[in-house]
């Protein structure tokens, strides 16, 4: 199975116990002990500029049996002499799979921080690529939403291109053990109804081609971002909005300027409808106006500027 590795230096694998992480765990180590030991780290004996890594698992607190994923990490960790970093949320059963994602994140910066290490790991492939552009796109988070799973530089993600049943196989020809999310399986949840439903009938040729043009999408958008931020930069002063020159741009760049703001603002998760309400407001609201972004965050609108503020 041919992988991007890190560059040498140490890292933050997370590790859920399942056939994803646990195959990512499998093809790291073989690398770290491929190269030529010099000197002893905190785990596998490595080359003092090789590759080192530290077992990181999040227990949500979501399933009953989610101690059993825990103790199979451990013992993997264990029987690779690696360090092994473990924490516990009590999300609840009724937790959302935002929720989940934000408390194993923030899990996995604190140990990352702990340590030094250069960057996390995790064992996101492309199916998980595919599932998240799905996934945006009927969220209406446009463009930002094709290439969310590659955005982010402090996360290396070194099976991004390699199809879930490849990793199956190979799990299963290297007898690695695994535990199956039994949640996976519950159609009710949109990811696992497009896991289940809609990615089995999606000819290889069809997923070459959402791939290709994935990844043609992630080459582009950098390049448009610096533009929306440079175009931003001339419409905000001191955090307020110029109304009347945002009102002279065409609706599409108003969109992209609102969801750069958002982003800007902290708010990861919004959608279309948010988007156009507070281009409305900008363009049309009276003096005094609030209109609501998310949860935490307002715009404030005044007669030739507007601003966001905190709820």
């Amino acid at each position: 199975m041919k992988i991007n590795f890190p560059d040498p230096g140490l890292y933050v694998i997370a590790v859920s116990g399942g056939v994803d992480s646990m195959v990512l765990l499998d093809l790291l180590v073989k690398q770290a002990k491929s190269q030529k030991p010099k000197a002893k780290s905190r785990g596998i004996q490595l080359s003092a500029n090789g590759l080192q890594l530290v077992v990181a698992h999040f227990n949500h607190g979501i399933r009953d049996d989610a101690a059993e994923d825990e103790e199979l990490v451990d013992k993997a960790a264990k029987k690779l002499g690696l360090v092994f970093e473990l924490g516990h949320g009590k999300l609840g059963a009724a937790a959302s799979e935002d929720q989940a994602r934000k408390a194993r994140y923030a899990f996995l910066e604190e140990i990352r921080a702990k340590h030094y290490a250069r960057a996390i790991i995790t064992a996101h492939h492309q199916d998980d690529m595919i599932e998240t552009a799905f996934i945006n796109v009927l969220r209406g988070s446009g463009r930002k939403g094709l290439t969310a799973i590659k955005d982010n530089p402090k996360i290396f993600r070194p099976l991004i291109n390699i199809p879930k049943k490849e990793l199956v196989e190979y799990a299963k020809a290297q007898k690695i053990a695994w535990r199956d999310d039994k949640t996976n399986q519950d159609p009710r949840y949109l990811r696992n109804y497009i896991r289940l439903e809609l990615m089995p009938r999606l000819p290889d040729a069809q997923r070459r081609q959402l791939v290709k043009n994935i990844d043609k999408v992630a080459k582009n958008k950098q390049e448009l971002d610096n533009l929306i931020a440079t175009l931003s930069h001339n419409i905000v002063n001191n955090e307020y909005i110029d109304r009347s020159k945002f009102t002279s741009l065409p609706t599409e760049l108003c969109s992209e300027l609102i969801a750069y703001w958002l982003r800007e603002h902290g708010m990861r998760q919004f959608d279309r409808k948010t988007v156009e309400r507070l281009s409305l407001g900008l363009k049309i609201a009276k003096s005094h106006t609030e209109v609501i972004a998310g949860k935490d965050l307002k715009l404030v609108i005044g007669t030739t500027s507007a601003h966001f503020s905190n709820r």
